[in-house]
């Protein structure tokens, strides 16, 4: 008998069993195609390799599961789980040790073999964070549903009456955003805004300025295409600050959620009042997110309440606001007929909806 092909046989197993596991919290927990389509694609990718580093005849050959002296060994620990995370959470942690004893004792059989597991192993560290994030930030964000950016007024006293009215209206999130203060007056209306918002539902977040919202205790920093990295920002933030980041097309959408992105800003949709735009990526884009991805999403760009339904009827069930709040008179009053809208629109093509669309076309496969 052949120890090293025995144990890559029983590694590989344990490996595919893992991701396969994986791949179902994805699926049908998430209903994210986006990550359901990368973990089928690892899977696919450690069979391929598999079949070229070493022959299934042999695999088979060596294989002894009644002999097998751990075949029957368990331990209480394996046989409780918490909840479905908790279930995929210990798939991944199965796959990767699986992949990281074939990549060892891959070794001994075919160098090329063995850097394909490892390849296949860094890729599934990245997929088992942007499966966490996306599970934690979905439980972060419940139930928030507005966004609404704001900038430092022409006074303290009046930046102060639009948080408070923003914050007694029930807005889940408030983006301060102004490129016109220094430093000193940045920190003071975010630091206020902190004030403002501490003990209440709102969540209170800073545009581009990763040190300011360090600064002031933010709950969250959020950065456009050309802002700091994810990485970067988490460099300065720490772990447990949320990161949103502005996306204009899918491509940018998937790699915000690999990055490890908290919730993502998807537009712009409409013409704005308060930031021009060189394109729009119109309600088109606003389902291709629906169709793929389930991280937290906020429709971006120029919504207001007149072409808010078309945004809800994408798929889109969060949004992020300008003018269509902080312009009017009474911002608390539009902020409650906007979250109105949001939470009771006459006719909902909400998340339900969309993971009808998705579930179809993830068919069974070997």
């Amino acid at each position: 008998m052949n120890p090293p092909t025995r144990i890559i046989d029983a590694s590989l197993n344990r490996a595919g069993e893992g991701l396969r596991v994986v791949e179902d919290f994805a699926r049908f927990v998430l209903d994210d195609r986006f990550l359901t389509r990368e973990l089928k694609s690892l899977r696919h990718d450690l069979a391929d390799a598999a079949a070229a580093g070493i022959s299934s005849a042999d695999r088979h050959a060596a294989r002894d599961t009644l002999r097998d002296v751990g075949a029957n060994v368990t331990s209480e620990q394996e046989q409780r789980r918490r909840d479905t995370w908790d279930v995929c959470a210990a798939s991944l942690k199965r796959a990767e040790q699986a992949l990281r004893s074939v990549e060892e004792y891959g070794k001994l059989v075919d160098a090329d073999f063995a850097g394909r597991a490892e390849a296949i192993r860094y890729r599934l560290y990245t997929l088992e964070k942007a499966l966490d994030v996306t599970h934690t930030s979905r439980e972060r964000l419940d139930g928030v549903r507005l966004c609404v950016l704001v900038d430092g007024r022409d006074s303290l006293a009046a930046f102060e009456r639009l948080v408070s009215a923003l914050v007694e209206a029930g807005v889940g999130m408030i983006q301060l955003r102004d490129k016109r203060l220094d430093d000193r007056q940045l920190i003071g209306r975010a630091r206020r805004m902190r004030e403002l918002t501490r003990g209440s539902s709102t969540l209170a977040i800073v545009n581009d300025r990763a040190d300011v919202a360090v600064a002031v205790n933010a709950d969250g920093v959020h950065l456009g295409q050309e802002d700091l990295s994810v990485k970067d920002a988490r460099d300065v933030v720490g772990t447990r600050m949320l990161v949103g980041v502005s996306t204009h097309n899918i491509e940018q959408a998937r790699t915000a959620v690999l990055d490890g992105a908290n919730y993502l800003g998807a537009g712009p949709t409409f013409p704005s009042q308060t930031k021009s735009f060189e394109a729009l990526a119109g309600l088109d884009y606003l389902r291709e997110v629906v169709a793929e991805i389930r991280l937290p999403t906020f429709a971006i760009g120029g919504i207001e309440s007149t072409n808010l339904p078309d945004v809800l009827a994408t798929g889109v069930t969060r949004v992020a606001v300008g003018a269509a709040a902080t312009g009017e008179g009474e911002p608390g009053v539009a902020a409650r007929a906007l979250l109105g809208m949001l939470e009771h629109p006459t006719a909902r093509h909400g998340e339900s909806q969309a993971t009808d669309a998705v579930s179809p076309s993830l068919t069974p496969d070997p």
